[in-house]
């Protein structure tokens, strides 16, 4: 089942907006099971819009290859975003919130007419592509008072993985090993290599995370590396994260940006090593991988 969609948000955003900035870590607030996943599918897709030269596409995947929305190409006979959804629902996930532009209506139109019995999905609406925090922000009503996972739509997240993070106590991030990202994964290693890393300290908190990392850097992490793929478990303080920061060099509001503001604030942010590989759809070329990955595994939303 569907539930209505949420209205935009506009958070100010301000350094000097009030609020108490020396919030003590979360430690003592209790949260139950996650159950609430927030799938940013908000993105313009352009590399999938380019054709690859020997890649030829079924009708509808072409379709929606050409609209750039990733989510909703067809993959062993399913939206690839159903293989998300029923592998979030594998895992305890019953509330979904898909956080899409105005122009999205092919998943609108999809979802709205699926009879779902494992989830409730609803949608957020963002209405400018001005970046991931942004993004977060549009499902500020969707969240509440409860955590909740965020991942990218274009992504697959093995639900082994994702399940490692019902135990953790506040906020959390999945670092997957560099040595099981290149064995498990369609990624190319050069690509991998080119991804933000993750350090923590000894208590197993997030202590920075290094984005377009220098090749020596890469080298000194060597394969044992903590990968960033953007699976965040996150409090509602990333709200407040989100309209507190400032856009990024590249003109967006970023999530990492966000997560680090909760860090220098006393959120309390566990990463949590896997070894487990993410599958990734960037361009027409991955969707054969992706097809072949995923398998036929039984999809029940």
């Amino acid at each position: 089942m569907t539930d209505a969609v949420d209205a935009p948000l506009d958070p100010a955003r301000h350094p000097d907006a009030p609020g108490d900035l020396d919030t003590p870590r979360q430690d003592r607030i209790s949260y139950g099971r996650p159950h609430r996943a927030v799938i940013m599918a908000r993105g313009l897709g352009t590399r999938m819009r380019k054709a690859a030269e020997g890649v030829v596409l079924a009708d509808g995947q072409a379709a929606a290859a050409a609209a750039g929305v990733k989510a909703m190409i067809t993959l062993n006979d399913r939206p690839f975003l159903d293989h998300v959804i029923s592998t979030l629902a594998d895992v305890g996930y019953d509330q979904i919130c898909l956080v899409i532009g105005p122009e999205h209506q092919m998943i609108r139109d999809y979802y709205d007419g699926q009879h779902t019995s494992r989830v409730t999905i609803s949608y957020a609406v963002q209405a400018e592509p001005l970046g991931t925090a942004d993004a977060i922000a549009a499902a500020e009503s969707f969240a509440g008072e409860d955590r909740v996972l965020v991942i990218n739509s274009d992504n697959f997240y093995p639900g082994r993985a994702v399940a490692q993070l019902a135990g953790v106590p506040a906020s959390a991030t999945l670092g997957f090993s560099k040595r099981a990202m290149i064995a498990e994964s369609n990624i190319d290693p050069d690509r991998i290599a080119a991804f933000a890393l993750l350090r923590a300290d000894a208590d197993h908190q997030l202590a920075e995370i290094i984005e377009k990392p220098a090749p020596e850097v890469v080298a000194a992490a060597g394969d044992d590396a903590l990968v960033s793929m953007n699976c965040f478990l996150l409090t509602p303080r990333i709200f407040e994260a989100c309209r507190r920061i400032d856009k990024s060099a590249r003109g967006e509001y970023e999530i990492v940006d966000a997560v680090r503001w909760m860090v220098r604030h006393g959120e309390r942010f566990d990463v949590v090593p896997v070894e487990a590989g993410v599958l990734d759809m960037s361009n027409r070329g991955d969707i054969a991988a992706m097809e072949a990955a995923l398998g036929d595994k039984r999809i029940v939303l």
